[in-house]
């Protein structure tokens, strides 16, 4: 096999390659094989793995490996080493599921452990017809949490709740992985470590984490997956964590390590090794920064596509220069091939997986469970007067309509659609031939005319070309629809073969031409704005994506050059070529008509994934688009009975439409089978048992800044927020009803290594058969520290048929009530009550219990030993900061007046003297007040704080203090910019 496989790769199999190595024995431990290979290896061969693209060593029969698969809710998109040039995206024709948002809306574990399992055997599918471009170390589920509803991949993760978030991905990730024992279907690799939840200067800024909220916030979404052994590795982020960059981070070993006894096979984000010496400019050299990755526990680097070359070379000089030792090499290595030897490269046989082939991909049976999960994944946010389910009797009219109705897109880790069931075609094929369905996609059909010639736009058929300003009359091919995705952006679909109109190339002087499906691509040239130049003329400017975080390119304005030709050929609206925009038919209109006498007007309005927030670019807005909004208005207005679909990545601020519209149903943008689940559900065919995975809220406003990570001062997610949501998480209704019983428990105390029952009888009071899903949530009454209002404990789908009734039982353990105390760098189980709370989400409890905890009481602070500063309760304007470039976490980055607070400390021993361990940078000094009783409460002492030239060197700084007795809150105010590391407070 070993000698076929190099033939089809083009390699000559050497005489030594047919002989029968222990590593390729699979009868042997997976230890034994690994360290055979490793032993076997060159160094420079060794050195070689340790780059994305792996090479073929042909002397010992090891062909070729490629990290980094996409396959988020589907196979994907990878690249190809052989294309030209090399590292070209190809992206799969396979079975799309609901983006990841969508899946966290299923709340069901179960079916994404089925949809994991076709990802993985589809992923084995197009490996087995090039392994070349189809690796199968998967890069995926993300697990960053939903924090913020403006984050641009918003619609790549599961929940702003970390156990939704684990138990979701922990069974996508067992799921790929396949059941055996001993090998692997597919690896899967979470993203990204951590706390990455904003695209604005994504590689620049720092995530700011105080100890409680990356233990009992972020970290847990990822350790789930890692510690059930349902993911063989992670992905470190762009950004920093602590002020310390994420791709060389010490957690990777330190932190993630320690939740698995299996080797796991971590990697770097895109770039994220250059990004070191360059954006971040934190490592001087490569071989600095690709050391420190190394010896982070960070295992291969995903960095200048194709070329290994600049790694390699990195590395040899990081081992010449003692940055690194062999058995640093031998560690990365040893972990690169563990998860290859699991996934049965080396086996004769290539593996229990080997036989399956790329005829399963887009089978009926994944069909069946993409359609499956697509109507599980739709959440009714609102249903009154029984506006839903609609009649699907013969002689009904339901008019489908909005700039959604007609299309599905697919977003930037989509693989592409084997086949679209609209929303139309998914109404029209339930109503059947005897009912009637009016139709229209609401967008204003244009026609521009050049006013200084005279001339109309005009836009060639079939497959599409150049745009020219050369017809003297218009007609189907000079109309343009205009699709609007909001503030003021919007795109212009060809009438002539319904292409989407944009930029030809990425040249100074472009052309636009009508060619593409849909807006795609990483730089989004397909955005466009109408800008007012007086008399009812226009110009029109480029607004597709040029830059990172910037629409702005050297010419942003279209002129018409003496050919006719449209390019991107002006600087300023001033020298803009002036347009007459003259409407051939209007978008409001042609609703209105088309809903006037229906027995139900649905509306789909929604997103466009590729351009309403996305990698690289978060949302600065959250409502619906202008546009959207008015047909939604008009189409109520027309017909009372109105159903919004409401199709997008992202909560939005859809407060008119909650107060006037009958019924809203939510869904992500949901793959080939969005139709047909829409349906479903429009018509009860599915009763809707989709809950959201996160807070939707009324207005931005209710949110911080989207850099602000501290989510417990910050009020942040269900958990802390305070705000009445638009809709709380967890939100969904049915076409049923149930009722709740009276919760009980087990136990009405339970001992901090204990465990209680949690029981409630949950009934079917409806005339539809349907799916709750009942939500356990808890709070505890009185704690030394903030706890959440609520927090998500338990969750259990339960489907009952009219008028039945089912006792769901959950078992809460003592332990996970636990929470991160900083005053001893430990979890703790407190001693308290804690309401437990059931129902229909967070918002919606049904039902009480008390228990009791016998755990423990924190003891007063204890600040006579050495206090790590950032285990502080409370601060004010401080930034928390690397303590040294390979691990440790200091307070920093501070202006005069801010503060930190440690509560409630013994100072019984009336404290002489305070020790700080502090670095400054700058010139000159600073100072450190120590103060009682609060940021202003009396002065007990102050330390003067010199230069120390440099932010990593510190230095201990002491100064006497007076007047402190008995137990007092302390604070230390800063006198300006300083690092603090630890201090003390002694006799």
């Amino acid at each position: 096999m070993v000698v076929a496989l190099l033939a089809a790769l083009g390699l000559a199999a050497p005489a030594s390659a047919r002989e029968t190595y222990p590593f390729q024995n699979p009868r042997l431990s997976l230890d034994a094989r690994v360290n055979d290979l490793l032993g076997r290896l060159t160094l420079d061969e060794k050195i070689s793995l340790l780059h994305q693209y792996q090479p073929a060593i042909p002397r010992l029969g090891i062909a070729p490996f490629k990290t980094g698969t996409e396959a988020l809710h589907g196979i994907a998109w990878s690249t190809d080493r052989n294309s030209t040039p090399p590292g070209n995206v190809v992206t799969a024709t396979s079975t799309v599921f609901p983006q990841s948002v969508g899946l966290g809306a299923t709340w069901d574990p179960a079916l994404m452990r089925r949809v994991g399992s076709v990802v993985g055997t589809e992923a084995r599918g197009f490996n087995a017809e090039n392994p070349q471009v189809w690796g199968l170390q998967l890069w995926a589920p993300v697990v960053n949490l939903l924090r913020d509803p403006r984050w641009g991949r918003n619609e790549e993760g599961y929940s702003e709740d970390p156990y939704l978030t684990g138990e979701i991905s922990t069974a996508y990730g067992r799921g790929i992985q396949g059941d055996d024992a001993k090998y692997l279907r597919a690896a899967p690799v979470l993203k990204h470590y951590l706390a990455n939840n904003n695209e604005i200067l994504r590689d620049r800024t720092s995530s700011s984490l105080r100890p409680r909220v990356k233990k009992e916030y972020d970290e847990p979404a990822f350790k789930a997956a890692i510690s059930a052994d349902a993911a063989t590795g992670v992905m470190m982020a762009y950004n920093l964590i602590n002020g310390r960059p994420a791709t060389a981070h010490a957690d990777a070993n330190d932190v993630i390590r320690t939740w698995t006894d299996k080797e796991l096979f971590n990697v770097t984000d895109a770039g994220g090794p250059n990004n070191l010496v360059r954006s971040q400019e934190y490592y001087s050299t490569l071989a600095e920064g690709n050391a420190a990755t190394l010896k982070a526990g960070v295992e291969s680097f995903t960095v200048d596509d194709t070329n290994s070359s600049p790694t390699i070379d990195s590395i040899r000089a990081a081992l010449s220069q003692g940055l690194l030792a062999q058995s640093d090499i031998d560690t990365a290595v040893r972990r690169i091939l563990s998860i290859r030897f699991r996934l049965g490269e080396f086996d004769p046989d290539g593996g229990p997986y080997a036989k399956i082939t790329k005829s399963v991909v887009d089978s009926p049976e994944h069909r069946r469970l993409a359609r499956e999960a697509a109507g599980k994944a739709a959440v009714l946010l609102k249903n009154q007067g029984g506006a839903l389910p609609l009649d699907a009797a013969e002689d009904k009219k339901i008019a489908v309509v909005g700039p959604l109705s007609q299309t599905l897109y697919t977003d930037w880790y989509s693989g592409r659609l084997p086949y679209k069931v609209t929303p139309l075609d998914g109404v029209k094929e339930r109503l059947g031939a005897g009912g009637t369905v009016t139709s229209s996609e609401a967008v204003d059909r244009v026609a521009l005319k050049d006013v200084e010639t005279g001339r109309y736009v005009t836009a060639p058929g079939g497959a599409g070309g150049p745009l020219t300003a050369t017809a003297t009359s218009s007609g189907a091919s000079q109309g343009l629809d205009v699709f609007d995705w909001g503030q003021g952006v919007f795109t212009l679909r060809s009438a002539a073969n319904g292409k989407v109109v944009g930029r030809t190339d990425y040249s100074p002087e472009s052309t636009f031409s009508n060619t593409q499906d849909q807006p795609n691509g990483w730089f989004v040239q397909q955005m466009f704005k109408f800008e007012d130049a007086g008399d009812g003329e226009y110009v029109i400017r480029y607004a597709g994506y040029e830059t990172p975080n910037d629409w702005e390119g050297p010419n942003n304005y279209v002129t018409v050059r003496d050919d006719g030709t449209l390019i991107l050929g002006a600087a300023t609206a001033e020298h803009a070529t002036r347009f007459a925009k003259e409407t051939v038919s209007t978008g409001v209109d042609e609703a209105v008509k088309a809903a006037t006498g229906a027995d139900a007007a649905v509306v789909v309005v929604g997103s466009m994934p590729f351009i309403n927030g996305r990698e690289d670019h978060d949302r600065t807005d959250m409502n619906l688009a202008e546009g959207q909004q008015e047909i939604v208005k008009a189409v109520r207005r027309a017909n009372p009975n109105t159903i919004v679909v409401l199709e997008n990545s992202y909560p939005t601020t859809i407060n008119w439409e909650q107060a006037n519209v009958p019924a809203i149903l939510w869904t992500s943008h949901a793959g080939a089978e969005t139709g047909h689940a829409i349906a479903d559900v429009l018509f009860g065919d599915v009763n809707p048992s989709g809950r959201l995975p996160q807070t939707w809220y009324r207005s931005a406003s209710d949110l911080p800044d989207i850099l602000e990570y501290d989510i417990i001062k910050a009020d942040r997610t269900y958990q802390y927020f305070r705000g009445d949501p638009l809709y709380a998480f967890g939100h969904g209704l049915s076409y049923t009803t149930f009722a709740y019983g009276r919760p009980r428990l087990s136990s009405g105390s339970v001992a901090r290594n204990g465990e209680v029952t949690v029981s409630v009888d949950v009934t079917n009071t409806g005339t539809a058969a349907g799916a709750e899903v009942v939500q356990l949530y808890t709070h505890q009454k009185t704690s030394r520290d903030e706890q959440p209002l609520k927090r998500l404990r338990g969750f259990q789908r339960v489907h009952l048929q009219p008028g039945e009734r089912r006792t769901v039982r959950m078992t809460l353990r003592a332990a996970d009530l636990a929470h991160w105390d900083v005053t001893r760098d430990k979890w703790v189980v407190e001693s308290a009550e804690h309401d437990l709370m059931l129902g229909a989400s967070s918002a919606d409890i049904r039902g009480r219990a008390t228990l009791k905890v016998r755990g423990e009481t924190i003891p007063p602070r204890d600040l006579g030993k050495e206090t790590r500063a950032v285990n502080f309760d409370d601060q004010r304007g401080i930034e928390l900061v690397d303590e040294s470039k390979a691990r440790g976490d200091s307070v920093g980055r501070t202006d005069a007046g801010d503060w930190i607070k440690f509560a409630d400390a013994d100072l019984s021993r009336a404290p002489k003297r305070f020790t700080a361990r502090v670095a400054k940078a700058g010139a000159g000094d600073t100072s450190i007040q120590i103060r009682l009783g609060g940021p202003t409460g009396r002065l007990a002492g102050t330390v003067n704080v010199p230069s120390t030239g440099d932010p990593y060197a510190y230095r201990d700084v002491t100064a006497a203090v007076t007047g402190a007795a008995g137990r007092q809150d302390v604070y230390l105010v800063f006198g300006g910019d300083l690092r603090l590391s630890s201090f003390a407070l002694t006799g």
